[in-house]
């Protein structure tokens, strides 16, 4: 026993392997904090396309719906569908049926917008601009308020009867943060049918 401890020919070999171990350990954390920070944006980047594909399906499953008549305050709601996103903070905005940001400045109010019927628009922060077509019949959006009777219309109808009333202009945009769940419901303004915003 006494020889056993007194024997300390390898002890000054234990600190240089564990030196060893924690850097190779050190190493493989380095490469897979490399990896994780290279593989983070593909990873957003399919998630907000998977919730934005989702959104478009379900807009476009109720637009062959009943669609309500916002002058008669007595009519039934019509089909609607609720969007539910939760998008990370790369992304600036989402548009429906508009081009907000022609120049992809990120400033949504020194330039015209411009109409996209059947276009989801959403642009990153760094200004890269995705659109998402909807196919089929014309997809018009309009951004819907509520009136005094707290029966929602679309925004323009608001407007006296003297004027000429653009639905297409009330344009649709979620800014940042586009996180929760919107309302859509489909509407009829003038034999146009609209998809209007409850939000």
């Amino acid at each position: 026993m006494k020889k056993f401890i007194s024997n300390t020919a390898a002890a000054d070999t234990i600190p240089l392997k564990l030196v060893v171990y924690l850097a190779l350990l050190a190493a493989v954390v380095f490469l897979l904090a490399q990896a994780w920070s290279m593989a983070l944006p593909v990873l957003q980047d399919a998630k907000i396309k998977n919730q934005i594909e989702t959104a478009s399906l379900s807009l476009l499953s109720i637009q062959e719906g009943y669609s309500r008549d916002p002058a008669d305050k007595y009519s039934p709601d019509g089909s609607m569908c609720t969007l539910t996103f939760s998008l990370p903070p790369s992304l600036r905005y989402i548009s429906f049926g508009v081009d907000p940001d022609q120049e992809c400045n990120g400033n949504l109010t020194d330039s015209e917008w411009v109409p996209e019927n059947n276009t989801l628009i959403y642009q990153y922060k760094n200004g890269v601009k995705k659109r998402v077509f909807l196919e089929g019949k014309p997809v018009h959006f309009t951004k819907g308020v509520q009136n005094s009777e707290n029966v929602w219309i679309p925004a323009g109808s608001q407007r006296s009867n003297e004027e000429i009333v653009v639905l297409e202009n009330t344009a649709v945009i979620i800014e940042y943060p586009v996180s929760g769940e919107f309302l859509f419901e489909m509407v009829s303004y003038n034999g146009t049918r609209y998809t209007m915003s409850r939000f």
